[in-house]
């Protein structure tokens, strides 16, 4: 299975591509999109990266895995293409972003604009077997995207990694906390969004931190 990825992450990303985990990994998905319907579409599989210029990176959001409606995921964590309907999560993560933001356009679920800027709208699972949640856990995608943020902690300085819910939180472990901001709450879905998601005001606080360090802020 070909490898449609940036040049800039394929080159920082390629002793992780060359490794017979990744192999078997490709090999799978291969085949499940062969035989089986998956989101997102093939061509979008690596979206959070291809939208994302490595030498912008800023801020990395970490999901669980892509939405398994039809026509809701695009690649991007939280995402969703131009004019679908807002998911639960995403309504919320508006809905956070507009009581810190009010002049900010709330009214699209396409958050490529944030990547573009350096956001990277990360999943831990790429892929997801449509219509069962979860379908794509432990097949390798973990390991290869804990592997993408222990290689940006290492790599990179003073990066943003909002964590939303304990399964996003538990990805700390990789994250060096001397040399970057971790920014964690409750997760924005309806379940735990007034437990502490509400009121986090992430946005702000990156946008804040990515000043102090001397970098432009995003334009969420």
């Amino acid at each position: 299975m070909e490898l449609d990825i940036d040049l800039a992450w394929k080159m920082f990303l390629n002793e992780e591509f060359e490794k017979p985990y990744f192999k078997d990994l490709m090999q799978f998905v291969a085949l499940e999109y062969k035989n089986e319907v998956v989101y997102p579409t093939r061509e979008n599989l690596f979206s959070a990266f291809n939208f994302t210029p490595f030498e912008e990176l800023k801020v990395i959001i970490l999901g669980q895995d892509p939405y398994h409606g039809p026509d809701q995921a695009n690649g991007l964590s939280f995402s969703v293409p131009h004019g679908v309907k807002f998911p639960p999560s995403l309504k919320n993560i508006l809905k956070e972003l507009h009581t810190e933001f009010p002049n900010t356009p709330t009214k699209d679920g396409d958050l490529r604009n944030w990547a573009k800027q350096g956001v990277l709208l990360l999943n831990s699972s790429l892929t997801v077997r449509a219509g069962k949640a979860g379908s794509h856990q432990k097949i390798g995608w973990e390991k290869f995207t804990e592997e993408v943020i222990l290689k940006l902690s290492q790599n990179k300085e003073n990066l943003v990694f909002i964590l939303w819910g304990a399964y996003a939180q538990n990805k700390i472990k990789f994250i060096d906390e001397d040399k970057h901001l971790i920014i964690q709450s409750a997760h924005p879905s309806p379940l735990s969004s007034y437990r502490g998601f509400f009121g986090s005001k992430p946005f702000s606080k990156a946008n804040q931190y990515l000043r102090s360090v001397g970098k432009t802020e995003i334009q969420w």
